[in-house]
């Protein structure tokens, strides 16, 4: 029985999710398996795969809630037999146990087998096997549609089985097999993978592989007689919390038009939609904006949306399910219980920031409904779909739900047009560096398969370990874009092809590590340099290293001898940011707890990359001890050892650590740093001391997702510049501080270093600290502008007083007046009040510069009195035509305004225009 692996494979990019309970698998089925590896020994398997299908080929979001037997998260039975039984095994073992161990009726039982097409013949075998368990009226021949499965547009293949149930019986239900009747399901498929498939077509595979998969949930609503997958015993607790939650009633299992109030539709996308997220976050996925982060954010969101409008629940509800479906679940899934906190906190954030867009998106589509009906129209448009995506968070697929449910469509294309819009720059410059880059080269089942029939061995790589060696090896295959070169032929200057040899010094990438790069030097047979080749990348296929470039200089063909010239200057760099690595996992561990898990990494020659579980930023402080602690394990000079045992046996080690989700060959190479710093499973390039890595700079800490952060960090040379620049700043911060808080621009000349600081490739510990001090400068001094400032109100007070009561005693009405505030607004309402209080009937404009002389920002603030409004002069408009002269702008009420203008060269013209205007809405003028 093999365990289940993660449902969202963190490990390969290639799957938004673990789909099928073949995919951990694949690696057998494509041919690219390590020797070592413990798939390489594996003939047959069993197990039950957590798999969620939402987004990418296979997607059943769509009809989840809507039918009896769609999830998104279900739990698939699956065997496996990889180059050992094959079809006649495979259907006497799913025939055994459907009727002799689940007991099922063989009545209703029927079994449908491939019938060929113009590419492959019928699958006659499959057909008599089944002849020899059902009459011929219940083996049903099928299309390739139904029949024929497929990995993806390449890779393997085959013809398939399925075996459907009739759940009411005493009938013949043959026509109704795959016509989508919920009564007639299908409940195990069995795949007789036999094919490889390429851009030329078909080709039978060296090997012949069974894969077959039975969902649990179905084959259980069978063996507990529910017409329904959500009856069964496993959905029945989340229900009935979710009807505690509900204020429309319990569920009762109605479907299509039945379900007026689409409440029961509700429930089973919710039940789903609680599992898939729950056990996605679990095994390390997480809500966000990209791949099957945002899957997963749609996921929830559906269900928020179901809950809170459909159900009446409240804000909320959505995190109230999670112990419930831990309760169901956690004694066989053991991860949801230690993940439940986790769990609770990243459905809460997540269901909360929804929550308060939610309410508007509801409303905006209500009025959204209501304005298409009444325009006799049944279509959402794109740009208003495009609105509630972009804006209000609903995805495209919540839309087109609510728009079904009201009876209306979207404009889907119009959607896609909006969505191309904004993405054009991103998407160009994408699609730009990826044509600038050079054939991607890989070799699968049939090459593999090809070069092992010819003769070819595993590449023996054992010399990746060694340095500064020059190894000769000899040229087994040759491989380009269109295939293998065939004996004679030879790759020609400016040719990118891989290369097979029978051995290699190069390091394939793998685990989180870049090739080696460097060049294989083409001899000839008195051993002369007669060629060069370029090697750009090293990747293992089935223990196949294929080495990537372009030919230089010479030719190359199958049999030549060439030495491998490894770049060792690059891999030095390379070295000590692989075993630092190892060591920054360790103090992560020691300073934030053992929680922590390691959730990638990439090792080159400029920095070492570490992403892992932690749920929110870290403080100066854990930075800074995470920092010192690698930094003395560099200065202790602690001896870097690796040693190969049995998997068996490392795992028994105290202390190890080892990648969540990865599979580790058998035997496996341990690496240690010192007796205990750090133990871990790994098959990369390291240092034999950790001095020399020379130094060691954490210079950045961030989010990469939610609940997952990335520290980046350097090592030698780029550390020890790194620590100079620190240095520098550093001198710099303090040559500020000790300038006074009557420095004039102080806060101007700390925001100048504050720039260079933050551009600045220095420790994130050093610029955080640098920061912090900047900010206490840059607040002494906005505190000593305020103190002064203070004290040039209070003298700027007495002269206003004395004009405004002298313009009083001259008889005026309005008056305008520069006064030297700094453009501060507290100051401007001191000076409004003042002059309302001594002169109530007095209209009054001040303007004042932020930096008398600068020409730069100026603020012009108004009030006027009843009386003066009464007769025109309107403050608003007296502000607006004051600062238009300087292209400003402002606003407000007829009796009191304000407004700026970003620069000023004229205040005089601005003074001017201001009395103006005053002296054209009131009679008596301005003096």
């Amino acid at each position: 029985m093999t365990p289940s692996s993660p449902c969202a494979p963190l490990n390969d990019p290639t799957l938004l999710f673990t789909n099928a309970g073949m995919n951990q698998f694949k690696p057998i089925f494509l041919g690219q398996v390590d020797p070592n590896s413990p798939l390489a020994s594996l003939k047959r398997a069993c197990n039950s795969q957590k798999c969620i299908r939402a987004g990418g080929k296979h997607n059943d979001l769509e009809d989840v809630g809507r039918d009896t037997y769609h999830h998104t998260f279900f739990e698939m039975l699956g065997t496996w037999s990889f180059g050992d039984y094959f079809k006649e095994e495979a259907i006497d073992m799913a025939w055994k146990l459907l009727t002799e161990v689940y007991k099922l009726d063989p009545d209703r039982l029927y079994a449908t087998y491939f019938e060929g097409d113009e590419n492959v013949g019928e699958d006659v075998e499959a057909k008599e096997f089944w002849l020899k368990y059902l009459p011929a009226d219940r083996v049903i021949g099928c299309v390739a549609a139904d029949n024929f499965w497929e990995m993806g547009d390449t890779g393997p293949c085959g013809p398939c089985s399925e075996i459907h149930y009739d759940r009411i019986g005493g009938r013949d239900a043959s026509a109704l097999v795959n016509a989508d009747d919920p009564d007639v399901i299908e409940i195990w498929n069995i795949v007789f993978i036999q094919y490889n498939k390429d851009e030329k077509g078909l080709a039978q595979l060296p090997q012949k592989h069974i894969d077959t998969g039975m969902g649990l949930e179905r084959l259980v609503s069978i063996l507990q007689n529910q017409s329904s997958n959500y009856d069964i015993d496993a959905f029945q607790p989340i229900f009935n919390k979710l009807a505690e939650l509900s204020k429309v009633g319990p569920y009762e299992g109605k479907l299509g038009e039945e379900d007026v109030t689409v409440k029961d539709t509700a429930y089973r996308a919710i039940s789903d939609h609680i599992r898939t997220l729950s056990f996605a976050i679990a095994d390390g996925a997480v809500p966000n904006n990209e791949g099957r982060g945002y899957v997963l954010r749609r996921i929830l969101r559906r269900a928020t949306r179901y809950g809170q409008q459909i159900l009446k629940a409240p804000p909320g509800f959505f995190q109230e399910l999670i112990p419930t479906v831990v309760d169901t679940f956690g004694e066989a899934y053991p991860e949801l219980v230690e993940k439940q906190d986790l769990i609770t906190e990243v459905i809460a954030e997540e269901e909360q920031a929804f929550s308060n867009m939610l309410d508007r998106g509801i409303k905006y589509f209500s009025e959204l409904e209501a304005g298409v009906k009444a325009d006799g129209g049944d279509v959402v448009t794109g740009d208003k779909a495009f609105y509630l995506y972009d804006t209000l968070g609903f995805p495209i697929d919540l839309t087109e739900l609510m728009a079904e449910e009201a009876g209306l469509s979207v404009d889907v294309k119009g959607f896609a047009n909006e969505m191309e819009a904004q993405k054009k720059r991103s998407r160009a410059a994408r699609a730009s560096a990826k044509s600038g880059g050079a054939p991607q080269l890989e070799l699968i089942a049939e090459q593999t398969a090809a070069l092992s029939d010819s003769g070819v061995l595993a590449t023996d790589d054992s010399f990746k370990y060694r340095w500064d060696v020059e190894l000769p090896a000899t040229v087994m295959s040759i491989y380009g874009p269109d295939g293998f070169l065939e004996k004679g032929s030879a790759a020609q200057p400016g040719d990118f092809v891989g290369l097979v040899l029978d051995k290699s010094s190069f390091y394939a990438e793998a685990g989180g590590q870049e090739a080696d790069l460097g060049t294989l030097r083409i001899l000839n047979e008195a051993g002369d340099v007669v060629g060069s080749f370029d090697v750009r990348d090293v990747q293992s296929f089935g223990g196949f290293l294929l080495h990537s470039g372009f030919v230089e200089e010479g030719s190359l063909e199958v049999g030549a001898v060439v030495n491998c010239r490894v770049d060792y200057d690059r891999r030095r760099q390379v070295a000590p940011n692989h075993s630092m690595t190892h060591v920054l996992n360790a103090a992560l561990r020691e300073v934030l707890g053992d929680s922590v898990d390691q959730r990638g990494s990439l090792c080159n020659d400029e920095k070492l990359r570490f992403d892992f579980s932690y749920k929110k930023a870290m403080n100066i402080d854990q930075l800074r001890k995470t920092e010192e602690i690698c930094q003395k394990v560099v200065a202790d000079s602690l001896p870097v050892t690796a040693k190969t045992m049995s998997l068996a046996e490392a795992q028994e080690i105290d202390g190890v650590r080892a990648v969540f989700g990865e599979v580790y060959p058998d035997p496996v190479r341990v690496v240690s740093v010192g007796d205990d710093t750090s133990i871990e499973f790994c098959g990369g390039t390291h240092v034999s001391n950790t001095a020399e890595a020379e130094a060691f700079v954490l210079v950045e800490e961030t989010a990469v997702a939610k609940g997952i952060r990335r520290i980046s960090a350097v090592t030698r040379d780029a550390a020890v510049q790194a620590k100079k620049e620190g240095d520098k700043y550093e001198a710099l911060v303090a040559e500020v501080e000790a300038l006074g808080v009557d420095t004039p621009d102080l806060d101007k000349q700390a925001g100048a270093v504050r720039k260079d600081v933050d551009a600045a490739f220095i420790s994130a510990v050093v610029k955080a600290e640098l920061r912090a001090r900047i900010e206490g400068i840059q607040k002494k001094a906005n505190e000593a502008k305020k103190a002064a400032l203070a004290q040039r109100v209070d003298k700027i007070m007495n002269v206003v007083k004395q004009d405004v009561e002298e313009a009083i005693a001259a008889g005026r009405k309005t008056m305008v007046m520069n006064v030297d505030i700094a453009a501060d607004s507290k100051a401007s309402q001191k000076i409004t009040n003042a002059v309302k209080k001594i002169a109530p009937e007095l209209a009054f404009l001040g303007l004042s510069e932020e930096e008398a002389g600068s020409g730069g920002k100026l603020m012009a603030f108004a009030l006027v009195p009843d009386s003066a409004v009464e007769t025109g002069l309107k403050a608003d408009e007296w502000i607006r035509a004051t600062l238009e002269v300087c292209g400003g702008r402002g606003g407000g009420r007829p009796g009191n305004a304000q407004g700026q203008a970003p620069q000023c060269s004229d205040v005089e013209a601005v003074v001017a225009a201001a009395e103006n205007f005053a002296d054209s809405k009131v009679s008596s003028g301005v003096q």
